[in-house]
């Protein structure tokens, strides 16, 4: 890698900019809006960094050079994902990082990327950063060495309360002034957090448990004359194998509880993010012995850079291996997707993975005479 163009000068395409630059990389940030492109130069990024770091070249979109990079990055809202990605795919980039969520629960764009990237063979990857982070990798670690014994269930939370998140957004003044307000264009519990069942996804690839194809969700949605958005999303999972769980995902919670657990039968491993300060855990816990903690220590830029390393090893390697590549971030927003299908139909929703990326995989499942009470 040695060329990123980042679309998107808000928190996300700052965090990316000293990620890219921390690699020695040549950055060109790119937003519509001049004030966001000063915002960047003389509060966001010094703020955080220390120090405005010259070495980048800020341009507004229409004036951005076209072509020539490695990788492109869709730092902006999720409801403009789908659009700049396609337009991004004929710049004819290495590869290109889409920031989640993927796209919008409408999955309105995603069967046409997918197909678009396979034939222009560029490879999508979507930044659900912490599947790859230190923690996670010790997770895949202990499974690895069969610590759990026969994996029974597995539950993912990210609840947390999102005044963190227009912290870090002063501009902002609540969720009607985003796409935070709005669970139709990727915001509310449901898309900002979806980190959460990318996760669960994850953890029960790596356990050799297959895809989501059953989901029954409760979701709790706020309404009025500013926005539209969900702020609690309760949802048990099943998986190919038959392996249930749970995910829920919030923006209420204080103080935050990000954490995972997989409980086997001989022990259980727990996954916490912001176990203490600066450091994340994963956690061996037994039935008669005491439990073994191993302590990750990073900083949040530190997950950035993490992302970006992983993105250039895949290249290098094999990318449709990654669990940043596009068909696992697609198979999690069909999941989203399925979320508010059965929360609003107050149904079991299956997913058939035959049908594509599309709202049409998503169905009502038959309930079965002989488990009628």
């Amino acid at each position: 890698m040695k060329k990123v163009k980042i679309l998107g000068a808000g928190s996300i395409g700052n965090h990316l900019s000293h990620a890219s630059r921390k690699l020695e990389w040549k950055v060109d940030l790119c937003d519509v809006d001049p004030a966001a492109l000063e915002r960047t130069k003389t509060q966001i990024y010094p703020t955080r960094y220390g120090r405005w770091d010259e070495e980048i070249q800020l341009y507004l979109a229409h004036q951005a050079p076209q072509g020539n990079y490695d990788l492109i990055v869709i730092g902006t809202p999720p409801d403009t994902h789908m659009m700049l990605a396609l337009q991004a795919l004929k710049e004819k980039p290495k590869a290109l990082l889409v920031e989640k969520p993927l796209c919008t629960p409408d999955l309105k764009g995603a069967e046409e990327l997918y197909r678009l990237s396979k034939e222009m063979k560029i490879p999508v990857f979507v930044g659900y950063d912490h599947v790859v982070g230190l923690a996670s990798e010790k997770v895949k670690e202990l499974l690895g060495q069969s610590i759990l014994g026969e994996l029974q269930t597995l539950d993912v939370e990210f609840r947390e309360h999102w005044g963190g998140i227009f912290n870090a957004h002063p501009w902002l003044n609540g969720p009607q002034d985003s796409y935070l307000g709005f669970w139709k264009r990727g915001g509310g519990a449901s898309g900002e957090h979806s980190h959460a069942v990318n996760l669960w996804q994850y953890f029960a690839h790596i356990g050799g448990l297959g895809r989501v194809t059953e989901v029954t969700a409760n979701v709790d949605y706020i309404k009025n004359e500013k926005v539209f958005y969900d702020r609690l999303c309760l949802a048990n999972l099943r998986t190919e194998s038959g392996l249930i769980g749970r995910v829920v995902q919030d923006v209420v919670t204080q103080p935050v509880r990000k954490w995972a657990r997989l409980q086997g039968t001989q022990a259980a491993i727990e996954w916490q993010c912001g176990y203490q300060p600066g450091c994340d855990a994963v956690i061996e816990k037994y039935p008669h012995q005491a439990s073994k903690e191993h302590l990750l220590y990073k900083t949040r830029p530190d997950d950035f850079i993490q992302e970006l390393k992983h993105i250039e090893k895949a290249l290098s390697e094999n990318s449709a291996a990654s669990p940043l590549s596009l068909e696992r971030s697609l198979e999690s927003m069909l999941v989203v997707a399925a979320f508010h299908k059965s929360a609003q139909e107050s149904k079991t929703v299956v997913i058939d993975y035959n049908q594509g990326y599309v709202l049409s995989a998503l169905r009502i499942k038959e309930v079965e005479d002989e488990f009628i009470i």
